[in-house]
């Protein structure tokens, strides 16, 4: 049986794809399971940031070992160029805090290549004498990933995005575009990077933007407990009370509905490329 997980930070990311799947909250996670003669599709929530998306990771290998695993949900965009509204397949995922460097699946579709970038670029992700941390691991079905010319129906073909501990402002996001020739900024995937390098893992990360690169926001960072909860009550009294953030606000909640719509719709072609599974399988709520 093959077991693939898909971990994003809120419910919101999730909605359109686990729609009739069977939900369970445990240990403070969100769970929605979808199975099938061939395995499971597991998705998971947590809460924002590293050590949430980990939880959520760990929480999902509890009940048997991860085959492939996929961060998912929304993201900032760094550039102009990417659009809000949209998902883009990720090539490689940089961690701020840490400096450390993931290459995805989507960077060699024919190698099933993730893990850590040892010579800290994404040039050259097959292992080498110049190169040896790069985690090479096997793919189900090397075979029938999606092709590279995919992602350039979505985006750019090559997209880094970073990880930050912070929700990035613009002046922030200004910073990291510059530090990291970056496209995307996120708080969760390099934690899960790091755990699917660490177990040999196939690693996919896609990303819809839910805010644009000049978008002027409030500072969400004051609403987000240590654990990644989110407190909504506490931010809505105060966006009630600053009406200049409205526009902005109605925006981010238009643009976040078709993000997570679009990464529902990258992940289903993804996953459905080797066997029909949706037509063979029943998938729930299935609308094309």
């Amino acid at each position: 049986m093959t077991r693939v997980a898909i971990i994003a930070a809120m419910a919101g990311e999730l909605k359109p794809l686990v729609r009739s799947w069977q939900r369970e909250r445990r240990n403070g996670v969100e769970l929605w399971r979808w199975r099938f003669d061939e395995g499971e599709w597991v998705a998971a929530c947590a809460g924002a940031g590293v050590g949430a998306a980990t939880r959520a990771f760990a929480e999902i290998e509890k009940d048997g070992a991860i085959d492939l695993v996929f961060s998912v949900g929304w993201a900032g965009a760094l550039s102009e160029e990417l659009e809000a509204g949209r998902a883009y397949w990720v090539s490689g995922v940089i961690d701020v805090r840490t400096g450390e460097r993931f290459a995805t699946g989507i960077r060699d579709q024919g190698s099933g290549i993730c893990g850590p970038v040892g010579n800290g670029e994404f040039g050259d992700p097959h292992p080498s004498d110049n190169n040896k941390d790069v985690a090479r691991v096997g793919h189900p079905a090397q075979a029938d990933l999606p092709p590279r010319s995919q992602n350039r129906d979505l985006g750019h073909p090559d997209i880094l995005l970073v990880t930050s501990p912070r929700v990035a402002d613009e002046a922030e996001k200004r910073r990291l575009a510059a530090a990291y020739g970056a496209g995307l900024v996120d708080m969760e995937a390099a934690g899960v990077a790091r755990l699917a390098a660490m177990r040999g893992i196939p690693f996919y990360c896609v990303k819809g933007v839910s805010d644009g690169f000049r978008e002027k926001l409030p500072d969400f960072n004051r609403f987000i407990l240590p654990e990644g909860r989110f407190q909504l009550g506490r931010f809505a009294v105060f966006c009630i009370l600053r009406p200049w953030y409205w526009p902005s606000l109605i925006r981010m909640g238009e643009n976040s509905s078709k993000a997570s719509q679009s990464v529902r719709e990258s992940l289903l072609d993804f996953l459905d490329e080797r066997a029909t599974i949706r037509e063979r399988n029943g998938y729930p709520g299935l609308k094309r």
